[in-house]
């Protein structure tokens, strides 16, 4: 269970900002070194327990840009379709 940033990313910060958890990277940061805002999975909540909806999200200027992605085991998370997080819906239309 995680959010993940697509390519689509301005690089604005402020999903950075407002993740209550820690879980997103800057670009010099990311583990991949694919120049892109990268999420853990293992960190990212979904801000169950912390607030309505994904943080990162509201704060997100650019439609389309956060998405979901698979479920990861026992974590807490949103009850969200598997056809939704497969296709990579924004998570805030």
């Amino acid at each position: 269970m995680a959010v993940k940033i697509t390519d689509i990313c301005i690089a604005c910060g402020a999903c950075i900002d407002e993740c209550p958890v820690e879980a997103i990277v800057d670009d010099d940061d990311n583990p991949n070194n694919d120049g892109c805002y990268f999420v853990y999975n293992d960190k990212c909540v979904e801000c169950v327990g912390h607030n309505d909806e994904p943080a990162c999200a509201a704060a997100c200027p650019t439609e389309g840009c956060i998405v979901w992605d698979a479920v990861v085991g026992s974590q807490p998370h949103r009850e969200i379709d598997e056809d939704k997080r497969s296709a990579h819906a924004p998570v805030v239309e």
